[in-house]
């Protein structure tokens, strides 16, 4: 059975950093893709891809480029995300995602907020 699981979200002050895991039950290698996406608190609530891991190559968000960096940890099948120089809009609920076989698994999302 799949298990997805996000864990390091929190409250930080605009500026400051967190670093999110997500541990997943598979082999990282056996991924066609792995990564963050995030969904905010606006009236039109949507996810929106933040960065990942295809067997492409890596991708990331324009808005989070020099201040977020993804990264993985094979032997323990984590993905991490390190956030930092963070800001207000920054805040959102971030989920991992994990394609495997055209299959989607997410996890049951982590919240970060930036608040002063």
């Amino acid at each position: 059975q799949w298990h997805v699981a996000e864990s390091g979200g929190g409250m930080v002050q605009p500026g400051g950093s967190l670093r999110l895991s997500c541990v997943v039950s598979e082999d990282l290698f056996s991924l066609d893709f792995m990564g963050w996406y995030r969904e905010g608190p606006a009236i039109e609530r949507q996810r929106e891809l933040v960065a990942g891991f295809s067997r492409s190559g890596t991708t990331q968000a324009s808005s989070v480029k020099g201040r977020f960096t993804i990264s993985r940890d094979n032997p323990k099948n984590t993905v991490y995300l390190q956030m930092n120089s963070l800001k207000f809009e920054d805040t959102a609920v971030y989920y991992c995602k994990v394609i495997m076989g055209g299959k989607e698994y997410w996890g049951q999302g982590t919240q970060v907020t930036v608040s002063s």
